[in-house]
């Protein structure tokens, strides 16, 4: 009997331990607009916007993502294309770069594209990052990419503009 006691207790606990996987049951997120020149990152529904948030981007945010380890973000339509539950950088959201544009232009000038382009938190290595940090990630709070995890779902366009 103690032991079923002492598991029913662990169990109640283990349930009110907070998560960081959310719910959502709001409208669909059916495109993403971020907007680098004003840091920041839009989701709508149709043409309404259901939640803004402030970004940090590439160290070296001004133009478009060409090469591996160029430091910048992309620029242009892309896909979330896949999450990541276990990133370093709490939770992570893919970014569908490089495309077939960007794989044609890197090869045309003999270097690699990059890859592995994310929406992302911030994890306990960057919590205290300032300015734009990222090696050409889209970064929010931890908090808020609980959120962003919840809300977008994979497939969803990302409109990344100057």
């Amino acid at each position: 009997m103690r032991v079923f006691l002492l598991l029913m207790v662990m169990l109640g606990l283990a349930a009110c331990a907070p998560t960081k996987f959310k719910r959502y049951n709001g409208p669909e997120v059916t495109s993403v607009l971020v907007d680098k020149s004003d840091s920041k990152m839009l989701l709508f529904h149709q043409t309404k916007v259901l939640k803004a948030y402030n970004v940090d981007f590439g160290r070296a945010p001004e133009g478009h993502k060409q090469f591996e380890g160029d430091g910048k973000t992309p620029e242009g339509t892309y896909f979330i294309d896949r999450r990541n539950p276990n990133s370093a950088f709490h939770l992570s959201l893919g970014i569908s770069y490089p495309n077939l544009a960007d794989r044609a232009f890197a090869e045309a000038q003999g270097k690699a594209p990059g890859g592995d382009i994310f929406i992302h938190g911030r994890g306990p290595r960057f919590a205290k990052a300032k300015g734009d940090w990222t090696e050409g990630c889209i970064a929010v709070s931890d908090k808020q990419i609980e959120d962003i995890y919840a809300m977008v779902r994979d497939g969803t366009p990302i409109f990344i503009r100057p």
